[in-house]
């Protein structure tokens, strides 16, 4: 499953600094995995997963080891008019369109050196600034689809009876994504690919002073998906061994980079869980979605696997890594042999069972 995040944000908030520290973290795993970046903004990231390693200790024999990754798509600063073409506004919204997540960058760091597009520090002006023009650009997609005349079919009809209910709710500002929507409301205008529709997390891009001092940071009403880290320290540390990373996170009471609990929290933020599979040839994470099935899962590894699926021989992590791999969890009975119908957990060890 192809996973793309878009990073955006007034110019000057830090969204290259924050970038440039992914695409460090993508060359330092590059021995790891098999990685490319498809255009000088796009970086090909891999999602944190510890479990990984755990069972290739089981497996032996140094299995290569593949994670799960992240496209993220460092996307042109918007400005305000950018939803009739001011700077770079229309590249910058084809390229939203592009992804399924958008994180937005906030600047909330002072530097007299690096200026701000309006001159002073007000991040819930700057997020109402790019909200604006993301409504704005939603609204003229929907003008342009005319209301059905004629023998118009009946999802037509549905379709511009949601446009309408979407239209009145993006004219008082409100995003699409917080407007209710039954699933077939949803699936109708699919199609559209409304900016505001897709799901943001808020990164508020700090100082390392405020991020030795967090209870000084306020964060804007209305953005509860968000974290906040200092960019700038990222960029940094990211070259460092991850002894020397761990050393330096706890200067400022922090266990993990705010790259790998960005990563994760985009994974969070699209509903998506990992499977593993473990074997001498790989060791591997593959995403899905949280409620797929066994033979939806299947179909990550081949589309044929999910026309031939037999059975899926699952195991719970903690106890293939316990039981020393599949012979330990078989002769406990901690494996179980599932069906297609099988609700897939995150975590689950998965041997597919597939006809010919």
């Amino acid at each position: 499953m192809k996973l793309s995040v878009g990073i955006i944000g007034l110019p000057n908030v830090g969204k290259s600094t924050l970038f440039n520290a992914l695409l460090k973290k993508q060359v330092a795993y590059a021995a790891n995995y098999p990685f490319a970046t498809i255009e000088p903004n796009v970086g090909v990231v891999e999602v944190p997963d510890s479990r990984l390693g755990a069972l290739a200790k089981v497996i032996g024999n140094n299995p290569p080891i593949v994670p799960a990754v992240v496209e993220f798509y460092d996307i042109a600063g918007l400005v305000a008019g950018a939803s009739k073409g001011e700077g770079l506004g229309n590249k910058f919204l084809s390229h939203i369109r592009e992804v399924a997540a958008i994180v937005h960058v906030v600047r909330i760091f002072e530097d007299s050196n690096i200026t701000h597009v309006s001159e002073k520090i007000d991040p819930a002006s700057d997020i109402a600034t790019i909200n604006t023009e993301l409504i704005l650009a939603d609204l003229s997609t929907l003008e342009k689809y005319k209301e059905p005349k004629g023998n118009a079919s009946k999802e037509d009809v549905a379709t511009f009876d949601v446009v309408k209910k979407l239209r009145v709710a993006l004219d008082t500002g409100t995003a699409a994504r917080d407007v209710e929507l039954d699933e077939k409301e949803q699936e109708a205008i699919k199609q559209l690919n409304l900016l505001t529709m897709k799901p943001v997390l808020f990164v508020f891009n700090t100082s390392e002073e405020q991020l030795e001092n967090p209870s000084s940071i306020e964060l804007p009403k209305g953005t509860e998906e968000s974290m906040y880290f200092c960019a700038k320290l990222e960029n940094e540390i990211v070259e460092l061994s991850l002894d020397e990373q761990k050393e330096y996170l706890n200067q400022y009471g922090l266990e993990e980079t705010g790259l790998n609990r960005l990563i994760q929290k985009t994974y969070e933020l699209l509903g998506l869980i990992s499977f593993l599979t473990a074997g001498e040839k790989e060791v591997r994470a593959w995403t899905i979605h949280k409620g797929d099935t066994a033979v939806i899962a299947s179909g990550e590894i081949h589309t044929d696997f999910m026309k031939n699926f037999i059975k899926a021989e699952i195991a719970p992590f903690d106890a293939f890594v316990q039981l020393g791999g599949w012979l330990g969890v078989r002769e406990k009975g901690k494996a179980i042999l599932a069906g297609k119908d099988y609700i897939m957990k995150d975590g689950d060890v998965v041997e597919f069972k597939i006809g010919v």
